[in-house]
């Protein structure tokens, strides 16, 4: 049976040291079950948000996805934060995907430091979509829900590590330069 939980544990990763290793290549489905835990998503960059209004054509879901971008933009902002959408995570219990796989669909935002280096925490919907474990309780599937946060935070460090630092660099100083050409104001109340 589904169940849903909203949750947003803080992980303070102020004093680790990152260690990542490239994300791989989610169209190579020859390494599937590779590891015992899959995180896969989209994300959408909150401050590349320019317009806040779906398509006039867009369909109810699309709609929907709009109006939960929106809301975490004015809930936490557009700095340093990154919504992450058709997203799964699956953890395999087992040596066999056909008994022993947890699956859950998540979509929230993670949020970074100050120099976009390193995943601080996120606040994501969990839902479960599928298992294959007949002994699973619902404490477990709690507590793996749970887990999908931490797992997802350690993931996102890999998807920064696998991106362009120097360009993250390049972005920030701009943004520096332009606070400071406008004394230190980004715009109305700010």
């Amino acid at each position: 049976m589904p169940s849903s939980l909203w949750i947003g544990t803080a992980v303070d990763r102020s004093n680790e040291t990152s260690q990542a290793e490239p994300a791989r290549d989610p169209k190579n489905q020859s390494n599937t079950h590779a590891r015992p835990v899959d995180v896969q998503f989209d994300c959408q960059p909150l401050r590349s948000m320019t317009r806040l209004d779906p398509p006039l054509d867009a369909s109810p879901g699309l709609v929907a996805k709009y109006e939960r971008i929106k809301a975490a933009i004015h809930e936490h902002g557009t700095f340093n934060t990154y919504y992450l959408h058709n997203a799964t995570c699956k953890f395999y219990v087992t040596n066999d995907p056909i008994q022993g796989m947890i699956a859950f669909k998540f979509e929230g935002v993670v949020f970074t430091d100050a120099l976009d280096s390193k995943a601080k925490q996120a606040k994501l919907n969990v839902t479960l979509e599928k298992e294959t474990c007949s002994w699973l309780e619902q404490h477990v599937v709690n507590w793996f829900a749970e887990t999908v946060t931490r797992a997802v935070v350690v993931e996102f460090d890999r998807y920064i590590g696998a991106g362009d630092q120097e360009q993250t660099r390049k972005r920030i100083a701009q943004l520096e330069q332009s606070l400071e050409s406008k004394g230190g104001f980004l715009g109305m109340h700010l």
